[in-house]
């Protein structure tokens, strides 16, 4: 039964994932936090944050962790299929379709219409682990890292996986 439950989980969050991993994150987090309750949301914002910065799409590596923490490598590896399975039958089935429609205004109108949907998505994932992070380091701390985070990403333009690496080395050495 918990191979059904993993492959249904990555499954369905990834089907619905429309435009590829930042949207299907939520996705994954409400199954894997709220509805199976396998980790916490603690848990799965340390996942996401080392997922982040490692090299290759974000589902695939949340899948094969959350399914390797729920049932071992059988586990990872039916989360993994279930994860790339939407793609693969998307790609076959709809691409022709969408090639010959993408022009429509009714094509792009539905493109557009999810892209609101998807930053209310994010901006709640944003949101519950800000609240953890204060939660578990003050607000003080959160606010330096927020702060800091921010400059390095947006006006000196640094790689996001070395803002993860430097924010893991601050709260080694001044959190932890």
């Amino acid at each position: 039964m918990i191979y059904l439950q993993l492959f249904w989980a990555f499954f369905i969050s990834n089907i619905l994932g429309y435009g590829g991993g930042p949207p299907s994150i939520p996705l994954i987090q409400n199954e894997v936090v709220d509805h199976y309750h396998w980790m916490t949301m603690k848990e799965f914002g340390e996942v996401l944050a080392v997922a982040n910065a490692l090299p290759s799409p974000i589902a695939t590596k949340l899948a094969g962790y959350v399914g390797y923490q729920v049932a071992g490598v059988p586990g990872a590896a039916v989360a993994l299929l279930a994860t790339i399975a939407p793609t693969a039958v998307a790609m076959i089935l709809l691409l022709n379709f969408l090639n010959v429609f993408r022009n429509a205004p009714q094509v792009k109108a539905m493109t557009q219409s999810v892209r609101p949907i998807v930053t209310v998505l994010l901006g709640t994932m944003t949101y519950e682990f800000f609240l953890g992070a204060v939660e578990g380091i003050g607000w003080m701390q959160t606010g330096i890292l927020a702060i800091a985070s921010f400059l390095l990403l947006e006006k000196w333009k640094l790689n996001p996986a070395l803002v993860i690496a430097l924010s893991m080395g601050y709260g080694f050495f001044f959190i932890g």
